[in-house]
């Protein structure tokens, strides 16, 4: 469940909307204005979500975040509110381990809408199967191991998140909004390509350097993940 609520803002009238927003709905916030604050409370509180600016005096969001994950808070939320909303952006704010990215401006009601759905993520999302295969591709929910033909595969969190996915629906076209909505739980700007660069990230670590290809793209339509053999 989650209930006490970080915001690391250093403009003080969105910092404090969103506090009496959070608050009014029954969240415990606490606000920093730079990232070394946020560390300090992050140590002092027991937070259960960060909701993280990228550009802030001092230290960026993007090394918070690392920093946050390299203090071995690992397990805890992190939704990017940021006005640097282009696919780079998002990308970036994601590999750093985040859970969602959100532009701004945003509406109070999306910005809640993206808290459940991390908490529905970190709660209540069990793996129908601990262990996911393809041809000679496997993924492990219980150790978070991928491998390919026996070689293990060092992915992000997302990256992660997204193989899952497209190993849970093998053999059926996905749409980039099948995948936003899945992978993310709620749709980002459709004016973004950040599926197909996440797409892209996949095929470079398990198509790349083996056979067959698994992930395929169904043009017009999405992408496919499925075992050409099978075919024949």
């Amino acid at each position: 469940m989650i209930k006490n609520i970080l915001i690391v803002e250093d403009e003080y009238n969105v910092a404090t909307f969103i506090k009496k927003g959070l608050e009014e709905v029954g969240y415990n916030a606490y606000i920093a204005y730079d990232g070394e604050t946020g560390l300090e409370l992050l140590l002092q509180k027991d937070i259960d979500l960060i909701l993280l600016d990228v550009i802030l005096p001092g230290m960026n969001g993007y090394d918070i975040a690392t920093k946050i994950k390299g203090l071995g808070f690992g397990t805890i939320p992190i939704i990017f509110l940021s006005a640097l909303g282009s696919t780079d952006n998002i990308v970036k704010g994601l590999d750093t381990g985040a859970d969602d990215y959100l532009t701004k401006p945003f509406k109070f009601k999306e910005l809640l809408a993206r808290i459940r759905a991390v908490a529905r993520r970190k709660n209540f999302k069990v793996p129908d199967s601990s262990l996911l295969k393809l041809a000679d591709l496997e993924l492990n929910n219980d150790t978070k191991i991928v491998k390919r033909n026996h070689t293990e595969i060092k992915l992000t969190s997302t990256e992660f998140r997204l193989l899952e996915y497209l190993l849970k629906n093998k053999n059926k076209v996905l749409s980039r909004v099948d995948i936003l909505e899945h992978v993310w739980d709620i749709s980002f700007n459709m004016g973004t390509n950040v599926v197909d660069v996440y797409v892209n990230y996949l095929r470079n670590k398990i198509d790349k350097k083996f056979t067959p290809k698994l992930i395929q793209t169904v043009v017009g339509m999405g992408y496919i993940l499925k075992n050409p053999e099978d075919e024949n």
